[in-house]
Order: C-alpha cells, then sequence, then structure tokens
C-alpha cells in the first residue's frame, strides 16, 4: 500500500503476542487499535470507544461481545456494532506476515472542521499590567475565582497570569475534544511533568508520550474488575475496622474527623491493592506515611499555580518540610520494591500478585525493566490518587445527606434489604447492587467534584470546537460548570440523587458530569472508587445516625490540587 493509504506495522505485534482471544491493545505512531480473535479470524478496530474515548483495549470480552470497560457498552466482536445503539467501530484491514501483524489506520484518519475563532478574539478579564489576574487566583479558592468568571464571560473565555496566558473552558463538548485527543493532540500543561518528577511523582499521571502507555497497562490490570473481585474481601476487613473505629466514637460520643478517618480507610485499601502490605492505619493511631502524604497535594497545588519557581533556587521551611516527607516515603517504597524484588527472584514462576510486583517485573516502551524512580513515581502515584480523590467524594456525600434526611431513610431502606445483619456488604456482588448508594456518590461528585479543574496544553496547532489553538497553548478546562447548568440537568443545584436511579423526561444528560475525566487517560481507578465508595456509604449509614458538628456554611471547598471540605466533624450514634 502506497500513501494517501497509510499502513502502520505495530513493531512489537509479534504472533506470539496475540495468545487467546483478546483483547489485544495495539498502539501504532500513536493510533489506539483494538485486537480481537473471531471465527472469523483476528479483526482490528478503533481502539477508542465511541462513547467517551476510553481504551477498548482495557475492555474484556463476553461471549461474542467486546465490552467497554468504563459504561459497558457492548459491540459485536466480529462487526463492531453496537448491542442496542446505532454506533459502529471502525474497522482497519489488517495483514499477518512474518515479521508481525500490519495495520492499515486509514479509515481513522478525521478531519477537523475549519476554526472561526481565534484566542483574541475571546472575552475575559483585563486584570492588571505584567501579572494580568493572578492577584486574584488565590490557590485555596482557585477553582471557585475560574467558575465565577466563566458564569461572567461565558463558557470559553482568556485569563493572563503573570507570562501565561490561558484558555479557560467550561463547554462539555470542547472539554470531552480535548480529553478524548490526549495524548497526541493534547497533554496535561507542561509545568505538570516537571514538577511532578521533581517531587519523585514521574508516573502514569503525569507521564507523557510514549512512556505513558506501559504503565497505564500496568495501572489498568492492578485494577481491573477481575482483580478487584479477587481482592474485595481485604477491602471488606477494612471497611470492618473503620466501622468497629466508629462504633468506638459512638459509644463515647467522641467527635470524628470524617475526612482523617476516610483518608485512613483509602490508604489501607490502596496500600494493600497496590503494594501487598497491610499499613492498617485505621487501628495505628497517628501514622507517619498519612502525615507524609498529607503535605505532597498542597506542593502540587502551590508550586503549579506560581508564577516564579523559586523552589528551584531558594527552600522555604514548607519546601523543606515536604522535602523530608518525600524522602521519608521514599525509604518506606525502597524496602517494599526490595521485597517485591526478592520473591520474584526466589521464584521465577512467580506471577506478580499486586501492582508493584507488576511494575517491577515489567518493563518499559523500550523493552527494558522500569528504573527506580519509575517504580518510586507510580507507587506515590497510586497513593496519592488512592488516598484524596475517594476519601474527599464520599467526605462531600456525607456532607450533603447531613441536610437530605428523607435520601438517607431511602439509602437505609436498601441497605436493611440487602445487607440483612451484616455491616458491611459481604461480597462485590451485594456492593454493586447498591445503586442507591452509587446514585449518591454521583450526585455528590457532580455538586462537589475533588477535581473540577484540568491543565492540558497544546502538543500542535489544532482546533477546539471552532477555536484555533496554537501549539503549546495552555488550557484549562472546567467540569462543574455544565454540570450544574440548567441545560444538562433539570433543578441542576439541589441534590437528588434519585436522578441517576429512575427513569423519567426530566432533563439529564449525564455526559455532562466527568468527575473522572474522559478519554483514553480516564481516571484508572475509576472502579475501585466506585466500589469504595458503595462500601463506606453502606458500612456507614448501616450502623449509625450521622450528625455533622457546625452548620453547612462552615464546611468550604478549599483546593489543593484536589478540593476537599475545609473540616467536616461529625458525631455518631449507633441505630
Amino acid at each position: 500500500m502506497t500513501d494517501p493509504v497509510r499502513t502502520i506495522r505495530w513493531a512489537r505485534a509479534s504472533h506470539g503476542e496475540f495468545v487467546g482471544d483478546g483483547p489485544f491493545a495495539l498502539s501504532a505512531d500513536g493510533v489506539d487499535l483494538v485486537a480481537v480473535r473471531t471465527s472469523g479470524g483476528l479483526r482490528v478496530y478503533e481502539g477508542r470507544c465511541p462513547h467517551q474515548g476510553a481504551l477498548l483495549g482495557e475492555g474484556e470480552l463476553d461471549g461474542d461481545a467486546l465490552v467497554c470497560r468504563n459504561h459497558r457498552w457492548r459491540f459485536d466482536a466480529a462487526t463492531g456494532r453496537r448491542e442496542g445503539g446505532s454506533h459502529c467501530l471502525r474497522a482497519c484491514p489488517s495483514e499477518r506476515r512474518d515479521e508481525g501483524l500490519f495495520v492499515d489506520v486509514a479509515p481513522l484518519a478525521e478531519v477537523r472542521g475549519a476554526a472561526t475563532r481565534t484566542i483574541a478574539e475571546l472575552p475575559g478579564p483585563e486584570g492588571l499590567p505584567w501579572i494580568g489576574s493572578a492577584l486574584e487566583l488565590e490557590v485555596p479558592r482557585l477553582h471557585l475565582a475560574l467558575e465565577d468568571w466563566a458564569r461572567t464571560y461565558g463558557p470559553v473565555y482568556r485569563l493572563r497570569a503573570g507570562p501565561r496566558a490561558f484558555v479557560v473552558v467550561s463547554d462539555p463538548t470542547m472539554i470531552e475534544q480535548a480529553l478524548r485527543d490526549r495524548p497526541e493532540t493534547f497533554r496535561r500543561d507542561a509545568q505538570v511533568e516537571p514538577v511532578f518528577a521533581e517531587l519523585g511523582v514521574a508516573g502514569v499521571f503525569s507521564v507523557e508520550g510514549s512512556a505513558w502507555r506501559p504503565q497505564r497497562r500496568l495501572a489498568m490490570e492492578a485494577l481491573s474488575q477481575r482483580h478487584l473481585r479477587g481482592f474485595y474481601a481485604t477491602l471488606a476487613k477494612v471497611a470492618a475496622r473503620l466501622h468497629a473505629r466508629w462504633a468506638r466514637a459512638a459509644a463515647t460520643r467522641q467527635i470524628v474527623d470524617m475526612p482523617d478517618d476516610l483518608m485512613r480507610f483509602t490508604v489501607d485499601v490502596t496500600t494493600a491493592l497496590a503494594f501487598g502490605c497491610d499499613l492498617n492505619t485505621l487501628e495505628g493511631g497517628e501514622d507517619v506515611i498519612q502525615r507524609e502524604l498529607s503535605l505532597v497535594f498542597p506542593t502540587f497545588a502551590r508550586r503549579l499555580n506560581s508564577m516564579f519557581p523559586y523552589w528551584r533556587w531558594i527552600r522555604l521551611p514548607a519546601d523543606r518540610r515536604v522535602d523530608r516527607a518525600i524522602a521519608a516515603l521514599r525509604v518506606w517504597i525502597a524496602e517494599l520494591v526490595a521485597e517485591a524484588r526478592r520473591k520474584l527472584a526466589a521464584d521465577p514462576t512467580r506471577k506478580p500478585e499486586n501492582f508493584l510486583e507488576s511494575m517491577v517485573a515489567g518493563r518499559d516502551e523500550h523493552g527494558e525493566p522500569f528504573a527506580d524512580e519509575i517504580l518510586f513515581g507510580n507507587a506515590m502515584t497510586m497513593l496519592l490518587a488512592g488516598e484524596d480523590t475517594t476519601a474527599n467524594s464520599v467526605a462531600w456525600a456525607i456532607h450533603l445527606l447531613c441536610d437530605h434526611p428523607t435520601e438517607v431513610t431511602a439509602l437505609r431502606a436498601q441497605l436493611d434489604e440487602q445487607l440483612g445483619s451484616d455491616v458491611v456488604p459481604r461480597d462485590l456482588d451485594v456492593a454493586n447492587r447498591l445503586d442507591r448508594a452509587t446514585a449518591i456518590a454521583h450526585e455528590a461528585m457532580r455538586l462537589r467534584p475533588v477535581a473540577p479543574v484540568n491543565f492540558v496544553q497544546a502538543n500542535r496547532d489544532t482546533t477546539l470546537g471552532d477555536l484555533h489553538i496554537p501549539t503549546d497553548t495552555p488550557i484549562v478546562l472546567l467540569g462543574r460548570i455544565a454540570a450544574t447548568d440548567a441545560e444538562h440537568f433539570d433543578a441542576p443545584l439541589e441534590f437528588l440523587p434519585s436522578r441517576w436511579i429512575e427513569r423519567s423526561d426530566r432533563v439529564h444528560d449525564a455526559a455532562a458530569s466527568m468527575p473522572f475525566g474522559s478519554g483514553p487517560r480516564i481516571c484508572p481507578g475509576r472502579s475501585l472508587a466506585l466500589v469504595e465508595m458503595r462500601v463506606l456509604l453502606a458500612t456507614l449509614y448501616r450502623s449509625f445516625d450521622v450528625e455533622r458538628v457546625g452548620s453547612a456554611e462552615e464546611v468550604r471547598e478549599v483546593y489543593a490540587f484536589t478540593v476537599g471540605p475545609s473540616e467536616l466533624n461529625v458525631r455518631l450514634r449507633a441505630r
């Protein structure tokens, strides 16, 4: 084949790699593909789901259907047609040769519409000479300032902060386009990778280019549905410890720092899943690891939004504290890595049993073992992502439920029916049947997303919607504006979990709420996070009445890379 048809060989797709029926995740020159074995032979399709761009190679085969992991869309493996829908995966001609598999990706070529607007034409705050609007972007309320301007200037506006000029987007269609077009057309903001690397957190979240895909595959395997099913007993054991902690607090009428307890739970779950170790911060009192982790996210937020990288020349007391925290975490993780290496070396036939062992046994994009810095970075990424996001999401759900007793009553009715005398859902099937808890989680994430701001940057000249985007333009994506707009949800500012369960003629555009992101870099921990949220809500409301200490207005949103409550103290009473 010759131009204009483009034939690309996936260099690592040797015949021996196609063991079983698939799905097999392939990548050719930045083009994601998925291959499945059918009765008619190997079929190759576009690798991103037409729904929200999730990687289909991370899905599964269920009989003759290829199932997307994220929202369970099903496609006929032989034809690519979606079951129960009009979508059809685009197929790519492929050819098996002695050297491997060759794929013609010409059917995936996309033509973008012409841009009709430029950044200079956009409205936005004028700010001051030299510094722009930087003084109005106080880090703890950064997201609120950006959202306020979106309500004033519309879904696309320009913003200058110091030497950088940003495009700020809250239009959900444009946001999804930017997220779907990663990592080729857009990437995370150029400041993210070096700031994370300076703190030793160069992992799957921040890494770009060809290094991302092999790390992503290992993270997705660790967080797969199959792995979660086998891991659920450990998760339930950690939840039982949390229940006992809450029972002691209820008996003594002790005030509970709810975010702290939730973060202890998520740290214990994440370390057990990712590292195979029982940290048990829930029963161990003050924990060094959790205390050190608590310093890292605020440092990310402060440095990413700083006009000048002062820390590269001057270390303030806060920087020295985080340096000591990173050093302590590095020593701890190095011991875990060494133990993983000992286990794998002692038994060459041993299959990796957790994420860390998979990383130690895995290979990078060059076929080489992952460097120690990459092991540390990904271990830190798993810890940080697993701690703050899930814990803060559940904290917001509890905060909202404190003011909606009828929702608590409806949740408890289902918990009493499904759990019986159990204080924790006994297995994953029971947890997954708790649609009331799931709806509460989705509604809390719609109203109080823990990641309402996403920073990306254009890798090349492109268009976003009808806007011309020059190379290297930094773009801020605001996810909450559309999710709380009447165009996408009826009664958009009300806490109504039932909107996620009951079918009605109400306006309900679920795609406008993207708490886990979208596209190929959608949060790999989405499934684990939802299971944890169901289990936490079930464990709390099955056994306890919850009373917030203080007023709702005292609980404020604080941005520190993720958004959590300023404080959320509660008193518990046994039911």
